[in-house]
């Protein structure tokens, strides 16, 4: 068993990891900038002008929203896995990736129905962001309703993917009658991007982000209870609809912000939960939570690096990256689970 100070000294590696790899994201890319010209960028005191601008405009928006997406996907894997007591639950699950995707696709692929001109007004920034919304949206009140309806978890959990299934087939009908410029931009959208938002995409972005973390936070007692067991938790005091209702909820605004202003970011959800378990060798939600937090933007910041990558004027898929960190620590799951039933 693990002490306090131990703790206290893997969160303070966790904090310094961050901060190094928030530095190392600013400074790597097409144009190289050393770190002291970062420093004197953040206090008006560079030399060079161009820096200056890159880093303004452009890195730093671009490390923050990495640090926003990989600390919220990592939260709403972990309340997820807790929740459906599934290893293998993602922030996802509850088809709110699959419906922020079939809005755009009714936004770029349905776009054609209207005619040139207005599939050009409706096929803008704002407008994939708000279509992207709403369709998580939609799909977050239908699992809420289900929620209230059905006492079993793993119910919600299959009812969850059956929305995925139902918006899949859609956006497949909407591909079928979409041209190929339209197809390519609703691929390139799927691909998942932290270099488009600006600052007062940013504010907007923490502001759902912030409510969906102090909503997780307040779950803390909740889903250290769930551990314990649905009937255990009733015996502690505990309101297990209320407390799926929030859970629930809190994942929702997450992963659904994320998607509207990134896309569909994959694996890291699923994967960084395993990981702060494996460091911190505890289930107490009290240390997973800002754990996961830590190790989600550390993650990201290193992949946003790789696929920037330095020194070339390449950019490479940000899913493409996630994917090769994420996808062996499931194999691994699965490989080690399958260990333990023989």
């Amino acid at each position: 068993m693990k002490t306090q100070n131990t703790y206290r000294i893997q969160f303070l590696v966790l904090v310094l990891a961050v901060v190094l790899c928030f530095l190392l994201n600013l400074s790597l890319g097409s144009v190289h900038i050393p770190i002291k010209s970062i420093f004197g960028s953040f206090f008006g005191s560079t030399d060079n002008s161009t820096w200056d601008v890159i880093i303004t405009n452009y890195r730093l928006p671009k490390a923050i929203t990495a640090i926003l997406v990989g600390s919220g996907l990592g939260i709403s894997g972990l309340l997820m896995q807790t929740l459906f007591k599934n290893p293998l639950a993602g922030p996802f699950v509850l088809g709110i990736s699959s419906g922020a995707s079939l809005g755009v696709a009714f936004v770029i692929l349905g776009s054609g129905l209207f005619g040139g001109i207005v599939a050009a007004t409706l096929v803008s920034k704002w407008s994939i962001v708000m279509a992207s919304s709403l369709g998580s949206f939609l799909v977050l009140l239908a699992v809420l309703a289900v929620s209230n309806k059905v006492r079993d978890t793993m119910a919600i959990l299959i009812i969850g993917l059956m929305f995925g299934s139902i918006t899949a087939a859609v956006v497949s009908v909407l591909s079928y009658f979409s041209s190929a410029e339209q197809l390519q931009q609703y691929i390139f959208w799927g691909f998942g991007s932290l270099s488009n938002l600006s600052w007062n995409e940013i504010l907007i972005f923490f502001g759902i982000y912030a409510v969906g973390i102090i909503l997780s936070i307040a779950s803390i007692k909740g889903l250290n209870s769930l551990l314990l067991g649905d009937n255990y938790a009733k015996s502690l005091g505990l309101n297990l609809k209320q407390s799926r209702f929030v859970i629930i909820l809190s994942t929702s605004l997450i992963a659904g912000t994320i998607t509207a202003f990134a896309g569909p970011i994959a694996f890291i959800g699923l994967a960084i939960p395993h990981l702060t378990r494996q460091i911190f060798k505890t289930s107490n939600h009290k240390v997973l939570l800002p754990a996961v937090f830590l190790l989600g933007a550390v993650v990201m910041l290193i992949c946003d690096s790789i696929a920037q990558v330095p020194t070339t004027d390449y950019t490479l898929p940000i899913n493409a990256i996630t994917a090769l960190v994420g996808a062996p620590v499931v194999i691994w799951l699965l490989v080690r689970q399958r260990k333990m039933m023989f």
